[in-house]
């Protein structure tokens, strides 16, 4: 098996994505709290939420970057 090397400019870059994903899902819980008339206490009580929306979302954002870059992959016809 192959020793792969995970350079820190990609560890950078899935942190950023992963930081975008926990804004998105924030924002999201906010536009709840609006939309329901809620307290605003609900964006610290319901936290535990945002961290599972945050990793749906990050996992989503993983399965279609896996289908673009297949995809864009077998369109351009290399072969290994």
């Amino acid at each position: 098996m192959k020793d792969t090397i995970i350079t820190a400019k990609r560890k950078k870059t899935e942190i950023i994505t992963f930081g975008v994903c926990f804004i998105l899902a924030n924002l999201l819980n906010l536009y709840s709290i609006i939309t329901y008339r809620t307290s605003f206490g609900e964006l610290f009580t319901s936290l535990g939420y945002v961290l599972v929306a945050t990793v749906i979302i990050y996992i989503v954002w993983c399965i279609l970057r896996f289908l673009f870059y297949s995809i864009r992959h077998l369109s351009s016809g290399r072969k290994k």
